[in-house]
């Protein structure tokens, strides 16, 4: 539980979570500035809700994690390669100004899974 966590690993952890739910909410509420690059690259609109809840279920189980550690470093595993296809979609797209967005939101799930 969190007494075997350090600060850091905790405080990292509960940042990727965040930015993980903003990402997937910002899908899930279509925000232009997630839904057009998504259009942009040809990602169908039929996978957009699917791939909302899969950064959903990645925040849901680093928070999880908390208490079953395991869900949180199969959570952050997860949200790692989610982010990492997005930087592949975005290269395939060749919209290369692009790949950092997805990097930054994967630095934190990459962080919490090294202190984990």
């Amino acid at each position: 539980m969190f007494a075997e966590m350090s600060t850091t690993a905790v405080v990292v952890t509960a940042v990727a979570a965040f930015m993980a739910g903003f990402s997937a909410a910002a899908i899930f509420f279509k925000a232009a500035f997630v839904v057009e690059p998504l259009a942009a690259y040809g990602v169908p609109r039929s996978w957009w809700n699917w791939l909302g809840a899969a950064k959903a279920a990645g925040a849901v189980g680093l928070l999880v994690g908390f208490f079953v550690p395991l869900i949180g470093t199969l959570a952050a595993v997860g949200l790692v390669l989610y982010f990492a296809g997005a930087v592949i979609t975005i290269l395939r797209a060749r919209s290369y100004g692009h790949v950092p967005f997805p990097l930054v939101y994967m630095a934190p799930a990459v962080a919490a899974l090294v202190l984990a």
